[in-house]
């Protein structure tokens, strides 16, 4: 099946590939397969792929490994980072890996790169060591990845051969305003993790919108990517019943106790204080949780309020069927 009609507002995954309690890891990674090749049969756009480090519950570790499977099992669905840390990387290495990438799945491949560490601050040392500052020299991180991509390089000393000339669009990841400014003054597309910091999205793509610079040589206009939770199901009923999931997941983050993803409760006041609700229901603003009907009202509604370019769905389902099921009631909404 090909993409969503051109008329129509593009619509991509992102995968954190969740493990599930009581479930493996090899589970977990096939589950991730599933869902590209299910998402790449019903029309979806990309399929990117989050960087998080030390966390139980989440399998998306070795980002652009990840991506390399994902794309031998699939066709023609893009591929991408979701992103790339890039103060955890040598902005040569991550050429030379987008840059073979490249040349294995011509035409697929997105680089999305993001300034935070995608862990915790002991963690980030671990990876880090020397590297602790790396977060504030991202610009001049872009611009060295930029440089290893460009076609002429005879002139530097340091060079990502395999990178050079290669066609790999780059995305600025952020969950603040400050990612804004950059990716407008790169004229670079916009991508915005709408989906657990949601509080400066407005005014990240405001600042965007008013500050992009459209004779940087990549985008004459702006272009913007909002990743939302998405949990569709048949009735409100159900789908509300399967967002305790993704709650009970924001819980963990609030608290710092992380472990894999858990099941659907049937309440979760058993489970978390006004506080924790409170805290997780602000991280939940743009999360649309429904039934087809009910989830179809509350995206136009933010598509015509934001006027985004294209909307990234993360969908935190303990069941894997039922997320196979959220993304096709998603697909038949956007179609």
């Amino acid at each position: 099946m090909s993409e969503f009609p051109h008329t129509q507002l593009p619509v991509s995954v992102l995968d954190l590939i969740p493990i599930t309690q009581g479930a493996t890891i090899p589970e977990a990674l096939h589950n991730s397969v599933d869902l590209a090749q299910t998402t790449e049969q019903l029309g979806y756009k990309r399929f990117w792929l989050a960087e998080h480090h030390n966390m139980p519950n989440i399998a998306s570790s070795a980002t652009t490994v990840l991506m390399s499977h994902i794309a031998s099992n699939t066709s023609h669905i893009r591929v991408g980072s979701g992103g790339i840390m890039l103060p955890n990387h040598s902005p040569l290495i991550v050429a030379e890996q987008f840059g073979t990438l490249a040349h294995l799945y011509q035409g697929r491949i997105d680089m999305g790169l993001g300034r935070a560490p995608g862990t915790d601050q002991v963690t980030a040392q671990a990876i880090r060591t020397d590297r602790m500052t790396a977060a504030r020299h991202f610009p001049y991180e872009i611009e060295k990845i930029e440089k290893y991509f460009a076609a002429d390089n005879e002139g530097s000393q340091v060079r990502a051969y395999i990178a050079e000339g290669a066609e790999v669009p780059m995305y600025i990841l952020g969950s603040s305003t400050d990612s804004a400014y950059l990716a407008a003054a790169k004229g670079l597309p916009y991508v915005f993790a709408s989906h657990f910091a949601p509080a400066q999205f407005m005014d990240a793509i405001e600042i965007y919108r008013k500050n992009f610079n459209a004779s940087s040589g990549y985008l004459k206009e702006p272009y913007i990517i909002a990743c939302v939770n998405v949990i569709a199901a048949d009735t409100d009923a159900h789908a509300q019943y399967l967002s305790t999931t993704l709650k009970q997941v924001f819980m963990s983050i609030i608290t710092g106790n992380l472990r894999r993803m858990p099941p659907p409760v049937e309440n979760m006041n058993e489970l978390w204080s006004v506080y924790h609700a409170e805290a997780a229901s602000k991280m939940l603003t743009y999360s649309f949780i429904g039934s087809k009907e009910t989830v179809k009202t509350e995206v136009q509604e933010f598509i015509k309020t934001t006027n985004i370019n294209e909307l990234m769905a993360v969908s935190h389902i303990y069941s894997h069927e039922e997320r196979l099921y959220s993304y096709k009631l998603l697909a038949e909404i956007m179609c």
